[in-house]
């Protein structure tokens, strides 16, 4: 059944008001939001909240296309006080402070408007970077629950560190967990492979533990299935969890929401009509889509090495090379590739991912653009850099088997164009690469699967909602 967001609520349907309050991050945002979607879909009523500072640096952010029960409102972070000489410390203490104060504001302006009968405030769902919300939220009669925005997996790891129970530094060559395949320390995320580099982020990473046990839940933007393992040792630790993913635009699984045709936010404009012209002129799965995400800063020796092996395993292939990156582009490649690849800013990527021509998506394996490929039966070469990524990319490989590793040189630290290479023509090759491709259609099925009617997301949704009515 298809449901207009404009027409979600049915006459005398029981509402609540909920918050939702992503970091303020486009990679953060993006499954927050379209988990607010889908709380909409249900008959509540939902305000996105963000900062200030965040609306500047979206590029498209139109409340209006969201309908009429999703909200946004903005709130200030405190950034106009910024000093040049501001360290992650001192930003991350400044944002609680500013945003405690800010977000208190908001609550209580939203209790005392003229339809907070008809829509009670009620809950707060808030990114689990920022754990003193639930502190926020309580204060004011309102209570709240984190949503991660990494897998299930990464967010047991670093439970393990919290709680003592993973040690390190590694004292063997391999981190042995509950429910996990053996990890070694490139497996993990390099907030905890090397510790020294990212003390500010692992902190942060640790900080979303502080108070989960106080929450009455947890969600995830991942689904039952995906991670059925690391899903059945949370709930043997009695973790309230709840899978409600993938958290992708319906129209890209289910199809149930009409108008939930893309995220709502964008950082770049994409050149969509540049890259479907351009896909449709391409053969059935001929085509590799190369994208590094919103935040990945290549060197100019990677760079070069991922622009030769793209053209040396002699694909056809899409290539996003931010605005900010293109200087690090080798000298008249754009020019060398004509026909044969092209050189983007940025695209539309779940519209690429979803093209027929599309054969496989070398990618550096953030969650979201994992969850994508899964989502849309699309097998990857994964290519990872920092933070979640390593982790993602181990259950790419040898748990979800839809894709291949980069292997990088362990003396110049970089991946070759000889290796980059090797692997794309692995998983475009049509026999070898036919098991990837298997593999990645499964996973497409049970995705949609789990966000259909009556599926596992679905359910998780609905009976977090029954709760909420409840309070």
């Amino acid at each position: 059944m298809k449901l207009d967001l404009e027409e979600q609520m049915g006459a005398g349907a029981a509402q609540s008001h909920i918050l939702v309050f992503p970091f303020p991050v486009q990679g953060h945002m993006n499954p927050m939001v379209q988990f607010a979607k889908r709380l909409v879909s249900k008959g509540q009523r939902v305000t996105i909240v963000t900062t200030f500072s965040a609306s500047k640096s979206v590029q498209t952010l139109n409340p209006t296309s969201f309908g009429s029960n999703l909200k946004m409102e903005f709130i200030s972070d405190g950034s106009k006080q910024v000093k040049d000489s501001e360290t992650i410390e001192e930003s991350i203490e400044r944002f609680r402070i500013s945003i405690t104060k800010s977000l208190t504001n908001l609550m209580m302006k939203i209790r005392n408007s003229s339809d907070a009968s008809q829509y009670p405030l009620k809950f707060v769902v808030y990114h689990s970077g920022m754990p003193w919300v639930l502190d926020v939220a309580r204060r004011q009669g309102i209570d709240g629950a984190p949503f991660f925005t990494t897998s299930g997996a990464v967010a047991t790891i670093f439970h393990h560190v919290h709680e003592g129970t993973l040690q390190l530094p590694l004292e063997g060559p391999r981190a042995i967990m509950p429910s996990m395949p053996p990890l070694e320390l490139n497996d993990l995320p390099t907030f905890l492979s090397d510790v020294e580099s990212y003390p500010a982020f692992l902190k942060l990473a640790m900080n979303q533990y502080s108070n989960l046990k106080q929450v009455n839940c947890i969600f995830y933007s991942s689904f039952d299935k995906l991670e059925k393992e690391v899903l059945k040792w949370m709930e043997s630790q009695d973790w309230p969890v709840k899978m409600i993913g993938p958290t992708i635009p319906s129209v890209f699984l289910d199809k149930r929401l009409e108008d939930d045709k893309d995220y709502g936010l964008s950082l770049f404009k994409p050149n969509v009509e540049t890259c479907m012209q351009w896909l449709d002129s391409k053969k059935p799965g001929s085509v590799v889509y190369a994208s590094f995400g919103s935040l990945a800063n290549l060197s100019i020796e990677q760079t070069a090495e991922l622009a030769w092996g793209l053209k040396n395993s002699s694909f056809n292939f899409l290539w996003v090379v931010r605005e900010t990156e293109k200087d690090k582009l080798p000298k008249n490649f754009v020019e060398e590739i004509s026909g044969k690849g092209l050189v983007v800013s940025w695209c539309p990527q779940l519209q690429v991912l979803a093209h027929k021509a599309v054969g496989c998506f070398l990618t550096h394996c953030g969650w979201n653009s994992t969850l994508e490929a899964l989502s849309l039966g699309v097998p990857m070469v994964v290519l990872p850099h920092w933070a979640d990524q390593p982790t993602n990319a181990k259950f790419v490989e040898d748990v979800w088997k839809v894709g291949v590793r980069v292997n990088v040189n362990k003396k110049s630290g970089l991946a070759t164009k000889e290796e980059i290479a090797v692997r794309i023509k692995e998983v475009m090759n049509k026999e070898k690469g036919m098991k990837f491709k298997k593999a990645s259609l499964i996973w497409k099925e049970l995705a949609k699967e789990a966000v259909d009617e009556g599926g596992s997301s679905d359910k998780n949704i609905e009976e977090f909602v029954a709760k909420v009515l409840l309070i």
